[in-house]
């Protein structure tokens, strides 16, 4: 920790609050980047200045945290917290379902004393279905099974670290007094900021979105119906020009039919002037 110490004083370690800021604001933006990507950072503080502190701020953010016991193989073996984490959801279903009114009365205080300790340990992490994206951890010193379980799965780790404590084991060291409730409250409301903001940005996107699509959506019926308009269109000016040209054709057979009838008119007239087919001029006349 020597590189973040400023000074020595009456045995004291004073941390260089300049570096610290530094690392807090490399940090924040790392954790918007993973709250943005839409993936779960776990919060690891088990000692006692910590524990309402980080599960008042983190409910808030909607984020698993660990505030009880570390259970040893949390991320190395998580199938099997998965499993004890069902069971949790298991013994809601049968308070709803009637099944636990048919158990004895000291059946129902076990499942109910079950209950509580799988809440208490489990509770806070029952929405993390998966392994977290990252983990961040108030004390490394403390909590060094969890920073370890998490090495090895290669799961990035921001973490307070204090001047007793080794900031080569987490990727994101963030100096400062992990012993002091104020410095741990003032950090967690930074880092609990930046991952609010992460998470504000991914639900703009989201709208926006399916903003996107709705008006994609509109486009393509809006040109569906101008299509099917344009298609109507042409077929009422295809009938159109049909009659039209129905009109003529029976116009061009009438104009026909009248000059056949004169040129027939002409010729019976011209054979009535003839003496000898007189009568017979006559009626065709007539016919």
């Amino acid at each position: 920790m020597a590189p973040y110490i400023f000074m020595e004083k009456n045995g004291i370690h004073i941390i260089d609050l300049h570096k610290t800021m530094a690392k807090l604001d490399e940090a924040a933006i790392a954790m918007k980047q993973i709250s943005k990507s839409g993936r779960k950072i776990l919060f690891v503080a088990t000692k006692k200045q910590a524990k309402d502190i980080v599960a008042q701020r983190i409910k808030k953010i909607n984020m698993p945290y660990v505030t009880e016991r570390w259970p040893g193989g949390m991320l190395t073996n998580f199938p099997t917290i998965r499993k004890a984490v069902k069971k949790m959801t298991t013994i809601d279903k049968m308070s709803t379902d009637g099944t636990y009114d048919n158990l004895s009365k000291r059946e129902r205080l076990q499942v109910a004393r079950q209950r509580a300790k799988l809440e208490k340990n489990l509770g806070s992490i029952a929405d993390l279905t998966r392994l977290p994206a990252a983990m961040f951890v108030v004390d490394v010193s403390k909590e060094y099974i969890a920073v370890r379980e998490a090495t090895r799965l290669n799961i990035p780790v921001f973490a307070i670290v204090d001047t007793n404590s080794n900031p080569n084991l987490v990727d994101f060291p963030i100096p400062a007094n992990d012993d002091a409730s104020k410095s741990i409250d003032l950090i967690l409301g930074y880092v609990c900021e930046a991952i609010e903001e992460g998470l504000a940005e991914r639900k703009f996107e989201k709208e926006k979105e399916i903003s996107a699509k709705d008006v994609k959506k509109a486009k393509e019926e809006l040109d569906e119906s101008e299509l099917k308009k344009l298609r109507l269109d042409e077929e009422e000016e295809e009938e159109v020009e049909i009659e039209e040209q129905k009109d003529v054709a029976s116009k061009i057979l009438i104009d026909v039919d009248e000059e056949e009838i004169e040129a027939k008119e002409v010729k019976v007239i011209e054979e009535i002037k003839k003496p000898k087919v007189k009568k017979a001029a006559r009626k065709r006349l007539d016919e």
